[in-house]
Formats: structure tokens, sequence, C-alpha cells
């Protein structure tokens, strides 16, 4: 199954539930958004591989959301989907660039068949990706990557979110023997607690309420390859225990099955937390921190790694160019904004910030006035100096700090019952997951 994100935008909260339910299940990990100016910021700030869009949505319906994804992300497919659906709607979302269209109602299994044509279950992009490392530290750490690679041990990537971890966990794969075999990626903290077992281990027919047919698990999946266990810090202390069996004993039993199944794979683990810490607290197995913990490699922040800064700028632009278009150059004064900013969302700040650029920038040269550090915060006059720059986005940097404070303060007074925070601050529990996920990637600490 592919690791690619599918991102279902529909108004209506429960079909939205049940829509991200369904593909889960799957194995495929999802984000919801509730119409389409909400859409288009999930688009923003993650790797998107579908999108499945209603079109009847208040204030930006579907159609008007097609239109700027073909203009913002042409390679992005969207499979639209409607309630009154006709054939003159049907014609108009294919005409408008969709690649597909169901009615509703429509059966799970014909969104599954249609999901499963439309997402790659190989990022071409990733298969191979270019490891750009020109500071001294980042080149000793792709030594002992590369050096580690050989042998067939555990390998503990720790580090903040965005510190490069999955580049690291697919350079050790493809530096490996199991190159040719699949490389396959579950993040944890992203896939509901009552999910994860299932995508995991895998499960048979009607073993789940949804459970439409016999369903391969990322273990099965990852065969004769790597499985990569991102952010397994996020693991419940049950499933932690289901875990630590299948690493001893190799083998796997799907949900609602009796056949046990051996398993030949490597297994690659990330976190952004201290293990030791989190052991110590009693969130985290001792055994199977070891069992992990084999050999560790700790990625550190983009900030005490300055020398790779621009190479990575100049990566990231690159990746973003069309066929035959070249790459603008950055003015001195930009270089030193960039190499001058503290990088708390570390390379995938970078990355984004290079996106905005590219929009913002209309000549060959980057400058400071092409250089948005707050995307929320985007207008058609961007800041002309670089004290304006600077400063740019605070308004919205303190809103967000309210917000942020007031989740940690309910996780606190709640006890980490996600639950009773998302009651208590009038929230569904599946936006407080989202946005606790938004924090978690800004390198915000999330109690337990």
């Amino acid at each position: 199954m592919s690791d690619m994100t599918v991102l279902i935008v529909e108004d209506d909260p429960s079909l939205r539930e049940a829509l991200c339910d369904t593909l889960s299940l799957a194995g495929f990990a999802t984000k919801v958004a509730s119409e389409g100016s909400a859409a288009l910021k999930i688009l923003e700030h993650n790797a998107i591989g579908l999108v499945v869009s209603d079109v009847q949505m208040r204030p930006m319906n579907g159609h008007k959301l097609l239109e700027q994804i073909k203009v913002l992300y042409p390679a992005i497919p969207v499979l639209m989907m409607s309630a009154y659906g006709t054939i003159e709607k049907a014609v108009t979302a294919m005409r408008g660039g969709a690649v597909d269209y169901l009615v509703k109602p429509f059966e799970a299994e014909a969104l599954l068949e249609k999901v499963e044509q439309l997402v790659p279950s190989v990022q071409p992009q990733q298969q191979h990706q270019e490891m750009v490392a020109e500071d001294l530290q980042t080149r000793e750490l792709v030594e002992l990557a590369r050096r580690v690679a050989t042998s067939n041990a555990t390998v503990l990537l720790k580090g903040a979110s965005g510190t490069g971890k999955e580049v690291f966990a697919r350079l050790i794969h493809n530096a490996s023997e199991r190159r040719d075999g699949p490389f396959v990626a579950i993040n944890c903290a992203a896939i509901p607690e009552d999910m994860l077992e299932a995508i995991l281990f895998g499960y048979e027919k009607g073993a789940y309420t949804g459970a439409l047919k016999r369903t391969a698990g990322k273990f099965e999946q990852a065969q004769g390859g790597t499985l990569l266990l991102d952010e397994i810090s996020e693991m419940s202390l049950g499933l932690q225990a289901k875990l630590l069996r299948v690493l001893q004993e190799r083998e796997v039993e799907r949900l609602g099955g009796s056949e046990m199944i051996s398993l030949d794979l490597r297994v690659l683990a990330t976190t952004n937390r201290n293990l030791r810490e989190e052991v110590a607290a009693g969130r985290f197995r001792e055994d199977l921190f070891y069992r992990l913990n084999v050999f560790p490699l700790t990625l550190p922040p983009l900030r005490e790694r300055p020398r790779d800064i621009m190479p990575l700028a100049h990566f990231l632009i690159q990746r973003q160019l069309q066929p035959g278009q070249v790459a603008p150059t950055f003015s001195e004064k930009a270089i030193q904004l960039l190499l001058a900013h503290s990088w708390p969302g570390n390379i995938r700040e970078l990355d984004n910030l290079m996106q905005r650029t590219l929009i913002l920038n209309d000549s060959q040269i980057i400058d400071v006035s092409d250089l948005s550090f707050e995307a929320d915060q985007i207008t058609l006059a961007p800041p002309k100096t670089e004290n304006e720059a600077l400063n740019h986005g605070q308004l919205t940097d303190d809103l967000k700090s309210v917000e942020e404070q007031m989740i940690l303060d309910a996780l606190h007074s709640e006890r980490g019952c996600r639950k009773d925070v998302a009651d208590k601050l009038g929230i569904s529990p599946r936006t407080l997951r989202y946005k606790i996920a938004r924090m978690r990637d800004a390198g915000v600490a999330i109690p337990r």
C-alpha cells in the first residue's frame, strides 16, 4: 500500500469521518478538511498524493478547489464526489481536470477501488531521494548510516520533527542488501490508535466493522525490504507490547486470523522524543526501547548544521522547477537572512519557505522581499526591508501561541485524555488530533 496521504474534503462531519476510517483501515494515511480553503492550507504544508473532494461546500466549493489545485499543484490527482451527480456535473469536473467522479451514495469498495488506482504504491521522487550533506556533522551521519546499512541491525533515528529522519531511513534502505525490496513507512502519530494495530498487523475480512476484505498489514507489505515505524513514541503501551512480541518472534498474525506469518524484513524507527525519559515516565516500554535502540543515530536541528542551509535551499528550489525552467539565485542579503533564521521547523520549514518563495518571486534573483517566513501572512506586498521580514507574521504567531497554550493547559488539566480535552475546548477529537500533530511538527512538546 502507498505511504502517500489522501486528503478528504467533505463538509458533512459524519461522512468525512466514515471516509477517513474506510481509507485508514485500508492502510492509507489521511488528512481531512471541511471545505476548499481549509484544504488548500493543508496542501501547502503536506505531501498529498490524492484529493477526494465533495462538490457542494461553502465557502469554497469543490469546483473552485479543483481550479486552484490544477494551478498550484497540477501533479496531484483529484477525485470528485457529489450527492447531486449528473452527467453535466461529471463532464464539468472532468473538463476541469478531475481524474474521476463518484456519485453519492457509493459503496466503500467503490471508493477503495478508485483510490487504489489513483494513488501510486511507491513515490518515485522519494525512491532514490538525493542526500544533501555539506555540513561536517551531516557528512559524519551519512557515513554512519551507510556503514550500518550493510548490517541487518535495527536503527533508531532520533531528532526533532523535520530534521530528515525519513530521508536517512531511505538512505539506509537504499544502501542495504534489501534495496530491491519494498520500503514501507507508517506514521504512528497520524493514525487513530484504534486503527493502528489493524494497519500494522493486517486483518481478515469481517475482523472489524469496515473490514471488507483480507488486507495485509505493513509488516507483510514490507517482506524482503524495510519497515519504518515513524514517531514510534506515540504508540500506546498496549500496542507496544504486541509490537515487541512481533519483533522478538519475527512473525505476525492478522487480526481475526489464526495463521502465523513468518517475517523477513528490517525495522527502522524514528522519534522526536527522548525515549529514555519516556521510559522513566512509564510511557514507553523499556524492553521495546532496547529492542529498537540497537544502533541509534541522532540528527541535529538545521540551525546546528548551517553549511547545509544554502545547499538544501538550492536543492529544494530545483525540485519545484518545471522542465527547462532556470533556477533563480539568492541575493547576499537573502542568504544572510536564511543563515540567521533559527529554523524551528527545520528542513520541512525550509521546504515550505522555498515553495512560497517561488510563488512570490518574479525575477531571477531571490531577495529578502521574496522570503515569507509565515505562510498565514502572505500578502501581495511582502516586506521590503530585512527588519520587516524578521517581524513578519508576529500577530499570527501570537494568536497561534494562545491556541497552543490553551491546548497544552487542557491536556494537563485533563491528564492527557484526548476525548475530555476535545470536549473542554469544544472541538471534535479528530480536529484535536490534527492540531496536536501540527504542534508536534512545529517542535512543541506534547504531554502524554
